[in-house]
């Protein structure tokens, strides 16, 4: 596996990146009540990797009790894959890179359901599953869609009223072999939680 991936899918490096967005800044205070299951020294190493490598970068230092806290922000553009090193991965680094993403979805969902208020309607959480019916042309133009509607949105900044929001996309290829199980007219219905 090339370096990048290396780095940025180790399930721990994972979830790190994933707390830093939406332009967050977090302390490695912060970082750690958001990852309590993750060993301190461990997070502070993986941190320190994160750092080196300039994913992360230093944007404050305060003295607290003879110690450095530091604050700490994503550097978005270090913290992505290039289409070069997605290439050169094998279906078996494909599937640990998944599954680094998946552990850090399901992290997300275990800290919102850790919650002693947890009201999924009210909150507005919701997770499903579909499959459509696209050429590669209409597929570009699905893609060019969501970039269109999520971009402005992704720019926004935290602000009162505003509460952050995650969201994961996973777009795989299915199976449409003749004779699959695929069934073209079929409603996918396989949905949990969603908002009324």
């Amino acid at each position: 596996m090339t370096d990048s991936a290396d780095l940025l899918l180790h399930p721990v490096r994972l979830r790190i990146v994933q707390a830093f967005l939406g332009d967050r800044a977090l302390t490695t205070s912060q970082l750690r009540e958001e990852l309590s299951d993750v060993p301190p020294a461990s997070l502070y190493r993986h941190v320190a990797t994160l750092v080196e490598a300039q994913v992360l970068q230093v944007v404050a230092e305060r003295k607290i009790r003879g110690t450095v806290e530091r604050t700490y922000i994503l550097r978005l553009a270090a913290a992505s894959l290039s289409p070069d090193a997605i290439t050169a991965m094998s279906p078996a680094q494909h599937r640990e890179a998944f599954m680094a993403f998946v552990a850090g979805l399901l992290a997300d969902a275990d800290r919102y359901l850790r919650r002693p208020d947890v009201d999924p309607i009210r909150d507005k959480v919701a997770y499903r599953l579909g499959g459509m019916w696209l050429d590669d042309a209409e597929y570009d133009e699905l893609l060019q869609d969501l970039a269109r509607v999520l971009a402005p949105r992704a720019a926004n900044g935290p602000k009162p009223g505003r509460r952050r929001r995650i969201l994961a996309t996973v777009l795989l290829l299915g199976d449409d072999a003749p004779g699959s199980n695929e069934n073209p007219d079929a409603q996918d219905d396989s949905k949990g939680p969603e908002p009324k």
